[in-house]
Order: C-alpha cells, then structure tokens, then sequence
C-alpha cells in the first residue's frame, strides 16, 4: 500500500509537471509569436521607410526640373537670353532623364520647344529693339564721321602750311593716314554717339545654338534691306537758303553704311560683303536719283559751291575705307564706285 500511494504521488507529481511543461511551452509559443510579429513589423517598417525615400528623392528630382523650368522664366524676364537657353539645355539633356518614369517629365519635354520659342522670342525683340535705334542713329553716326574727316582735312591743311611738301599728299592718302594715326577716334564709340553691338552678337548666339544660323542670317538681312528702304524713300528739297537736306541724307547714308562694315567686321561669316556691298550701290544709286532733281532748285554760285563741299566731304568720309575710324581694313571698291558716281554728279553740277 506504501509502494502504492508512493506511485499515486509520483504520477501526481508527473501529471503536475507536465501541466507545467505544457504551461512553459505555451508561453514559450506566445513569445515566439511576439517575436515573429516584431520582426514582421520591423521588416515591413524597414520597406515603408525605403518607400517613402525613394518618393522624397523623386519628388526632390521633381522639384529640380520645376524649378529649372521656373528659372527659364525668370532669366528671360531679367533678359539674360543665353542663360535662359543654357539652363532649357541642362533642364533637357540631363535632368528629365533622371525623372524620365514620371509624368511630369513628359509634360515638360512636350513643354520644351515652346519654351526654346519664348528664348527666340525674346531676344528677336530686343533684337528688333536695337535695329531701331540704331537706324535711328545712322545720321548722327554720319554726322560725327563727317566732323571728323573734317577735323583731318584741318589738320593736314596745318601740316601742309608747315611742311609745303605734303601738299602733294591728298587726304586718305597712304602718307596722311600714317601722319594723322596719333590721332586715335573711333566713330562707333565717342562722346558723342556709342553703338553697342550686344544684342546682335547674342541673338546670333542663340540661334547657332538652336542651329538657326543661316535663318537668321536671311532674316537680318531682309530687316536692313528694308531699312535701307526706309532710309532712301525721304526726299530733298535744295534751296540757295538752305541744303540741310542734302546733309541729312548722306548723313544717314553714310551712318548705314559704317554700321554694315562695322558689322562685318565684328562678326565671322554673317554679313557678306557682297550683300552690304549690292546695299551701298543701291543707296549710291538713289542718292544721285534723288540729288540730281533737287540741284534744280540751286541757282547761286555760293550754294552750289556748300553742295559740292557737301558731297566731297562724303566722299572723302567714305573714301578712307573707315580704316582709320573704326580701327579696321575695310574694302574700298565699292565705296570708290559709289564715289566715282557721286564725282560724276558734282562735275555735271
């Protein structure tokens, strides 16, 4: 009977621990079952975060093309063309294709010739702007060539009277040219006058960079063709009393003319010679059309003689081949044809 309630405690006892064996092993269960929701929470934590940078890095490059393509705006409002066209061309080349799987980059490529428009756009006006101005400024441009080839005719009128061999030396000839040289001016940029030639060379810039050079080109040249046209269409009225006329047009004429050989000069395979050249024969050609019926109205001596002091002085002016006056070897064919025509019609005078 000992032995027995003996066994009947030992089974107690087993029966009793295997409820705490079962016990442990059920909290043992729900731990790992914490444990596995943990890991799962941090894991799915982990893939959120990744998430949520992989949006702020594109929403970050997002905000770059924006802001790149705001910036266009804002350069061309504080007219800085190129820069404008410089930043189109980053915004294109390099940071839409960091955003090339969203939208937005589609929208601003579609966006991007018609922003290119607005560039063009913008420096053809201010282009425009300084084609104005400076047609309005061919007569005194023309003005301050003529004062100053008659400052030269009166220095070397001095060197003659102290040196009578330089008599024999005419003005623009080879031996003045070298005498006057300490006499440094330039027509384009003095006191009196300044043609700034910035606006050209950007806008030619910027149409090379949009591969519109020869475009361009036409459309500059047509622009001057017809402001020649303009210039030419004026007609004079010649009086004993008055010849301001004759002044203001070959003022003007001439003006036009140092602005195309200026041009030429200033730029590399924009402005042909030919082209400027077949302007200067054709302004030569009207002046005399227009000059010659006007002379009819001039019957004094006196008069006469200040009309072909008029025309000698622009001949003399254009003659020198501008050389001297705007630090350049310009050619001098046509402008001695255009002069040969204008002797003719002093002599006829």
């Amino acid at each position: 009977m000992s032995s027995v309630n003996q066994l009947l405690n030992v089974r107690k006892g087993t029966v009793d621990l295997t409820d705490e064996i079962l016990k442990l092993n059920e909290s043992i269960q729900t731990s790992t079952q914490k444990v596995v929701e943990h890991k799962k929470a941090l894991v799915d934590s982990r893939d959120v975060r990744q998430n949520i940078d992989e949006a702020t890095q594109a929403l970050r490059l997002c905000l770059e093309v924006l802001g790149l393509a705001n910036r266009v705006e804002e350069l061309l409002k504080n007219k800085k063309h190129y820069a404008a066209l410089r930043t189109l061309d980053e915004l294109q080349n390099v940071h839409l294709k960091e955003v090339v799987q969203f939208d937005v980059a589609e929208m601003i490529q579609n966006s991007v010739p018609a922003m290119q428009g607005l560039v063009k756009e913008a420096v053809m006006t201010d282009l425009n702007s300084w084609l104005y101005r400076i047609r309005e400024s061919s007569q005194l441009l023309g003005q301050v060539a003529f004062d100053q080839t008659e400052l030269r005719r009166q220095r070397q009128k001095e060197r003659v009277n102290k040196t009578p061999y330089l008599r024999l030396f005419k003005l623009n000839s080879a031996i003045e040219l070298v005498l006057d040289e300490r006499e440094e001016f330039d027509v384009l940029d003095n006191e009196d006058i300044r043609i700034d030639f910035d606006p050209l060379f950007e806008c030619l810039h910027i149409h090379e960079a949009l591969g519109e050079r020869d475009e361009f080109r036409l459309i500059y040249a047509n622009t001057r063709r017809q402001q020649k046209e303009l210039l030419m269409t004026v007609s004079v009225t010649l009086s004993d009393e008055d010849i301001t006329g004759l002044n203001h047009l070959l003022e003007s004429i001439a003006g036009f003319a140092i602005l195309e050989k200026a041009t030429i000069r200033k730029t590399t395979n924009f402005r042909g010679s030919q082209d400027v050249d077949e302007l200067w024969d054709s302004m030569c050609t009207k002046a005399i059309s227009i000059i010659s019926p006007a002379l009819n109205g001039i019957t004094a001596a006196g008069a006469l003689l200040r009309v072909k002091n008029v025309l000698a002085l622009f001949i003399q002016t254009m003659d020198v081949g501008l050389s001297f006056l705007i630090g350049c070897l310009l050619r001098t064919d046509c402008d001695r044809a255009g002069a040969i025509q204008l002797k003719i019609l002093i002599t006829s005078s």
